[in-house]
């Protein structure tokens, strides 16, 4: 059974400068967003729009 699209890319690392560049947060925001929600890409997402401007 194939992977969607979506799902292959929740799999895949996500890093601070990619978050903070889709929020337009800070990097260090970036940064502490991901060292409390690991990889979860939809807890990351989720908690950087709450503090996006």
């Amino acid at each position: 059974m194939a992977q969607s699209k979506d799902a292959s890319a929740s799999a895949q690392n996500y890093d601070a400068k990619t978050l903070a560049k889709k929020h337009r947060i800070s990097v260090e925001d970036a940064g502490r967003i991901l060292a409390e929600h690991g990889n979860d890409r939809k807890a990351a997402d989720k908690a950087a729009r709450r503090i996006a401007v």
